[in-house]
């Protein structure tokens, strides 16, 4: 089977995150997508970051009921920070049969020269790479790098959680059960 992973904070899963999931699906050649939950990126700041079982808990409820959206807690119990090329090793071994894919926003593609073992990483793995705001990619490092169409969206986490502490709605931003979970356990204030 083809995975796309989709590795990312979810800090929280909102619609973009479902959106260019879905436009991905669509249009490349994956039969799923995982959402890997990191619990802590090596390049991002810890302190805003929500406990990894709660963001899990909010992708799960955003994609009930999609058979080729599911999340994945892999870099749960792997050591931390969580780099790219160790899941990816570990997912190789646990699941040979699965041809995996790393899907990433262009804003991550213009830093991956920062990434462990980058150059691996561009020389054996396929990468599709989704523009972003502010973040156009146009050059390509790899042969195995392909930019794909999806929609340029304006929604990020740091802004949902911005509207959070600011007392404002975040409804449409994100899926319904998600606000309501945000809003029942008071996340992000």
């Amino acid at each position: 089977m083809r995975i796309g992973l989709y590795f990312g904070s979810f800090n929280p899963v909102h619609n973009g995150h479902l959106i260019i999931a879905n436009s991905i699906l669509n249009t490349m050649d994956i039969d799923q997508i995982w959402m890997v939950i990191s619990p802590q990126n090596p390049l991002k700041e810890q302190k805003s970051l929500l406990n990894e079982y709660h963001r899990k808990h909010l992708v799960d409820i955003s994609i009930v009921g999609e058979n080729k959206l599911r999340s994945s807690s892999i870099e749960f119990s792997l050591p931390k920070p969580s780099y790219t090329v160790d899941t990816l090793s570990y997912l190789k071994e646990k699941y040979p049969e699965h041809h995996f894919t790393i899907i990433m926003g262009s804003d991550s593609y213009q830093n991956i020269g920062r990434w462990k073992n980058f150059q691996f990483l561009l020389d054996n793995y396929d990468i599709y790479v989704y523009n972003r705001p502010g973040n156009i990619v146009e050059e390509i490092k790899s042969s195995r790098t392909k930019i794909v169409k999806a929609p340029l969206l304006e929604i990020s986490s740091t802004m949902i959680r911005t509207l959070i502490k600011e007392k404002k709605s975040i409804r449409y931003f994100v899926p319904d059960k998600v606000n309501e979970e945000i809003e029942r356990n008071n996340y992000y204030r």
